[in-house]
């Protein structure tokens, strides 16, 4: 028996993001389960989850409900010591610890004017004085982070759960083209070109929603993360696999990607791969081959 996850949307649920990517970045291997959240079906689907009653929440391999990202986070490091989730240096994880807190905890400007959204950015977004603020400390925060680690990279040198948990910040100042410094911005967008970044997206942009969520009287702009490859779904055609590059069952849903044919077992195999195929080991494997 292994971890169980339960997730809200992809698109919009940062919360979620943070308890997909601790698991998957890892490589704990976990079975993912949909709630309702904003189909209004979230309370019945984790009604076998007391007291959990929020996304995301996790089932450990011994039936335990592990509720909220914080408790996630340190029962997957008790559980999985050698994972690596946590800095090894004790200075570097008493900080990283302190950050995740802050970060679980406040930001509250920042939350409430910039929802997560990684279906586009905002243009002509105006952060009050409030979000400002926040986005100083989190700066100086990540400033110290690397100056601790001596790191141009993640926020301790290796990815931890600090940049798990500051990834949706991240797509934030992304979205709405906050004002953070260079060394910040150098962040962000390692952030939205990480894999694991891009294929959380692109399974969100699977689903779409009527009205969408979040909705600001503002213009939409292209994400400003790493172009995709040029794809759409087919009705037919003759693809250049026979099999799925994910499951390794018959195509059965036709796609093209640069003007080429190929081939998925089911609709979200062949919508998130036309979302960003680049994102995908296993499609690019097929495409390269």
């Amino acid at each position: 028996m292994g971890y169980d996850l339960y997730i809200g949307d992809r698109t919009y649920s940062s919360w979620s993001m943070r308890g997909w990517l601790m698991l998957r970045a890892f490589d704990i291997p976990a079975t993912v389960h949909m709630a309702g959240l904003y189909d209004g079906t979230m309370h019945e689907d984790l009604a076998h989850l007391a007291p959990a009653r929020l996304v995301p929440v996790m089932t450990t391999p011994a039936g335990h409900v592990v509720q909220d990202t914080l408790a996630m986070a340190e029962t997957l490091h008790e559980e999985n010591p050698d994972a690596g989730l946590w800095p090894a240096d004790a200075g570097q994880r008493a900080l990283a610890r302190g950050m995740v807190a802050e970060m679980h905890a406040g930001f509250g400007a920042l939350r409430t004017d910039c929802p997560m959204n990684l279906e586009h950015s905002w243009s002509g977004f105006e952060p009050s004085d409030a979000v400002r603020a926040d986005l100083a400390r989190i700066d100086r925060l990540w400033s110290m982070a690397m100056d601790q680690s001596a790191s141009d990279a993640w926020l301790f040198g290796a990815y931890s759960l600090a940049d798990v948990f500051y990834a949706p910040v991240a797509a934030r100042i992304a979205g709405y083209g906050l004002p953070v410094s260079d060394a910040a911005q150098a962040y962000v967008a390692r952030h939205l070109a990480h894999p694991l970044f891009r294929q959380w997206r692109a399974m969100g942009l699977t689903k779409a929603y009527d009205p969408k969520p979040y909705r600001l009287p503002l213009d939409q702009a292209d994400w400003p993360g790493p172009a995709p490859l040029a794809a759409a779904p087919l009705d037919d055609g003759t693809p250049e696999n026979n099999t799925c590059p994910y499951s390794g069952d018959p195509v059965t849903h036709l796609f093209q990607v640069e003007g080429r044919t190929f081939g998925a077992c089911n609709a979200f195999c062949r919508d998130k791969t036309v979302a960003d195929a680049e994102a995908w080991p296993q499609f690019m494997a097929v495409y390269n081959s």
